[in-house]
């Protein structure tokens, strides 16, 4: 094993990333595996949301119709194995999808899927039991649209071993899509907690696409060709050290400085960033740049994970409406902040008026004039501000009342005021 090199290509970040990563990494002739991460949990929220109105939705519908549409048939021929946890909350639905895409093109993928994440069922029991929410401490909602744990990557290799091409998950932390497949192909045992620290980084360089390859870099300046920048691929060893490149010919920038920005990134505590496999420590990482487009990295350390899952929930809390305008010309902040503060007043006094209840949140943000800097904001003389209003609400006609009453700003307030962006909004 010590001689043999996995090649993993990261071809999204999240449910809305470029169409391009995908067909850039299997042309590239470098990767064995493309591995996609989609959830975020506000996707989570918004598939749940999806499910709630059609069944058979509820999973992140461009990895069948953008991304597989476009590379099926290349990565079965170039025998590139894909995992995904674009099953969100149905992951049996995505695979359904995908299979009938495979059909249409006369191809028959062995597909895997990773269940046992939903554990919506449980949280009744979970409620009397006195289990809280782990970052405010409060009580678990009575009723869940979706409760799924993270899961770990043992699932996934295994799905590889029984010989799946394509293995689709749901919910699992985001690393474990290219953990799953070193833990397969490695052979690495769950107390190879090293090992698994080292993979797990690896999986958190390139979830989220781009980042660990110039995007976002706080030294944006020398990052070159964003149109054409280069989805990562990662180079990986037995023992859990790792190289980063990018396809040859391709933009974007691979440097020490955008792996380590990409490393610290959401991770909380780098001595105990606790994952189902493994709880890792990233202290003593080593990120050295080899030469122009390689970075190794080297020196993850583990223990073993904790008896506890993380969790992701989401309910119903109301409707939201959020609206958007412009204002032009001197004084456009306060007359900015003014228009808000109107809407609002105007239409809290339609609602009482109508025997409805207030809004239970109001927010009125300004753009444009370095409103979240309070005291050291230097634009205090900007003559184009744009004011959102967002107003939540347990009952949607409320919120169609507050969208109805943003439009006449244009005639009866302040002078430069724009319509709307994107035309009257609609609650949600």
């Amino acid at each position: 094993m010590a001689d043999k090199i996995v090649r993993i290509g990261g071809a999204s970040g999240f449910w809305g990333d470029s169409m391009v990563g995908a067909p850039q990494l299997v042309a590239s002739g470098m990767i064995d595996y493309v591995v996609f991460d989609y959830l975020a949990e506000t996707t989570m929220a918004i598939l749940a949301a999806s499910r709630s109105k059609k069944p058979e939705m509820g999973y992140a519908t461009d990895f069948v119709e953008i991304a597989m549409r476009q590379v099926l048939p290349d990565v079965l021929k170039r025998g590139i194995k894909v995992i995904a946890n674009a099953g969100g909350i149905n992951p049996q639905g995505c695979a359904d999808a995908l299979q009938a895409l495979a059909a249409s093109m006369n191809l028959t993928p062995r597909i895997a899927v990773v269940e046992g994440d939903d554990v919506s069922g449980l949280m009744g029991s979970l409620r009397a039991e006195g289990v809280r929410d782990m970052f405010t401490g409060e009580a678990l909602p009575a009723q869940v649209l979706s409760a799924n744990a993270y899961l770990g990557a043992f699932p996934v290799a295994r799905a590889l071993a029984a010989g799946a091409d394509i293995v689709i998950t749901g919910r699992g932390v985001d690393s474990a899509v290219t953990l799953g497949a070193l833990i397969h192909e490695f052979g690495w045992k769950p107390e190879d907690h090293d090992r698994l620290a080292g993979g797990s980084l690896a999986g958190h360089i390139i979830e989220c696409g781009c980042q660990a390859t110039g995007g976002v870099s706080t030294d944006w300046q020398r990052v070159k060709d964003w149109a054409h920048i280069g989805y990562p691929i990662i180079d990986c060893s037995d023992d859990g050290s790792f190289e980063l490149t990018k396809a040859p010919g391709t933009g974007g920038l691979i440097d020490r400085a955008c792996v380590i920005e990409q490393m610290l990134y959401e991770i909380g505590d780098p001595g105990s960033y606790l994952l189902p496999d493994v709880s890792c420590d990233f202290r003593e990482v080593r990120v050295q740049q080899l030469c122009e487009d390689r970075v190794r990295v080297s020196g993850a350390t583990g223990r073993a994970p904790t008896a506890l899952y993380k969790v992701s929930a989401t309910q119903i809390d109301g409707y939201r409406c959020a609206g958007m305008m412009v204002i032009v010309g001197i004084h456009a902040a306060a007359k900015a902040r003014r228009t808000g503060e109107a809407i609002v007043e105007r239409t809290r006094g339609i609602l009482l008026q109508s025997g409805m209840p207030d809004y239970s949140n109001v927010q009125i943000e300004l753009f444009g004039c370095e409103s979240l800097y309070g005291a050291n904001a230097r634009t205090q003389a900007s003559r184009e501000v744009m004011v959102r209003v967002v107003v939540d609400h347990p009952q949607k006609k409320a919120l169609e009342i507050f969208a109805r009453e943003i439009a006449p700003a244009g005639t009866s307030w302040s002078p430069g005021t724009t319509m709307p962006s994107g035309g009257r909004p609609s609650p949600s």
